[in-house]
């Protein structure tokens, strides 16, 4: 039996660069009894890469619930095991909190391995405030769903971050163009620690038209950031592309955009290209 026996590991793995790992989640990986994966095949790897050979179970999303009870009774048994994701830390839009819960409710020890997340890497390079944040995880898919969250947060002072996957992320970006305005700024941080890591600030509306006209923007992990309203939400909740639909009823496209900019402060030429694309619609 383990000397870390009756214990649960909760232990960050990388996100993408598989030097990231800490010495300590080397130790505990090789010290445990038996190691829980959200996809034992994905994880395997990484452990072959550690040279490291442990029986291993699978946790996920469809079987946490079932799976708990009869994981609870393995560390009530004595055994040590260790919770890992995918890809990071685990728990972070990750499956685990059942267990977790359930462990402390048992007087399980839970030890928290920390390390990489993409999450704080993404936040860490963004350039966006960091003093605050507000962690959304995934967008809900269904757009109706999707843009009645985001109008909730609107007016959401702190930078806000999302996960998205990337089948979604054209859908999800065009809902945050229409909802938070085309000039709001926001990062998009992709494939970190990766070979292909990128990492690009815009306003949404360029950003958007970036990924539409890059299909490799549209592939692997993303993250999205996008800076808080300003404190008091009345200039950057002014809905730009309403305004300029109202506008580009009456005006030529450049007239809308520059009476447009001046109602709103913003730059013209930004507002210009926002009422080109709403001219192609």
């Amino acid at each position: 039996m383990s000397n870390l026996a009756g214990r649960l590991y909760i232990v960050a793995t990388p996100i993408g660069n598989l030097d990231d790992v800490t010495l300590r989640a080397i130790e505990v990986l090789r010290g445990v009894d038996r190691i829980l994966a959200e996809d034992t095949r994905h994880s395997r790897r990484l452990l072959d890469h550690l040279g490291i050979a442990k029986p291993m179970l699978s946790l996920h999303e469809h079987n946490e619930v079932e799976a708990t009870g009869r994981i609870v009774e393995q560390l009530k048994a004595g055994e040590s095991l260790a919770l890992v994701s995918d890809a990071g830390t685990p728990l972070i839009s990750d499956p685990g909190f059942p267990l977790v819960r359930a462990c402390r409710e048992q007087g399980i020890a839970v030890i928290p391995i920390p390390g990489p997340s993409a999450l704080l890497a993404a936040l860490s390079v963004a350039g966006l405030p960091t003093d605050r944040f507000r962690f959304e995880g995934f967008l809900p898919r269904r757009q109706q769903a999707r843009k009645a969250h985001l109008q909730s947060l609107v007016r959401e002072t702190t930078t806000l971050v999302f996960y998205e996957s990337s089948h979604r992320i054209l859908e999800s970006l065009n809902d945050l163009v229409e909802v938070f305005g085309g000039l709001r700024v926001a990062v998009l941080a992709r494939e970190l620690t990766k070979l292909h890591e990128t990492v690009r600030s815009a306003p949404l509306a360029e950003l958007l038209q970036w990924v539409e006209a890059d299909d490799n923007q549209r592939k692997g992990e993303i993250v999205v950031l996008v800076a808080g309203a300003e404190a008091g939400g009345d200039r950057l909740s002014v809905d730009v592309d309403g305004l300029l639909g109202v506008l580009l009823e009456e005006l030529p496209v450049k007239q809308a955009a520059g009476l447009a900019a001046r109602i709103t402060g913003e730059k013209k030429n930004l507002m210009y290209r926002r009422a080109l694309e709403m001219t192609k619609d």
